[in-house]
């Protein structure tokens, strides 16, 4: 996950920590709303992926008012002091990193079986 850290500090602009935490709320938004078995091969081909996960802030699950899915993890990432734009662009640079280890028609597959998702990236 380095490298991808490492891009989101470049071409984001944010900290390290708060890009750790933002990929961690991501992972943790795929593993909860995505296919299982596809999502878990997609994890084995990210370096450290469990490790970033548990960096991220607890997913409580008590959005409420906010409701699920996709809105309510894009109002986590801001909770660590993202803007809506850097919360998109960090979105998109990690499916991007994950298409690029694990390819096009698997994360093209994950990304289709979450609703929301793919207007937002």
């Amino acid at each position: 996950m380095d490298e991808l850290i490492g891009r989101l500090v470049s071409n984001v602009g944010v900290d390290k920590v708060v890009a750790e935490k933002a990929v961690g709320i991501i992972l943790q938004f795929l593993v909860r709303e995505g296919p299982a078995d596809q999502v878990k091969a997609l994890l084995g081909k990210l370096p450290n992926s469990d490790e970033t996960i548990a960096t991220a802030p607890a997913d409580t699950g008590g959005m409420g008012l906010f409701g699920g899915g996709v809105i309510a993890t894009g109002t986590r990432m801001m909770g660590l002091g993202l803007s809506m734009g850097q919360v998109q662009s960090i979105t998109r640079e990690t499916i991007n990193f994950a298409r690029e280890k694990a390819g096009e028609d698997a994360v093209g597959q994950i990304v289709g079986a979450i609703p929301g998702l793919s207007q937002f990236i």
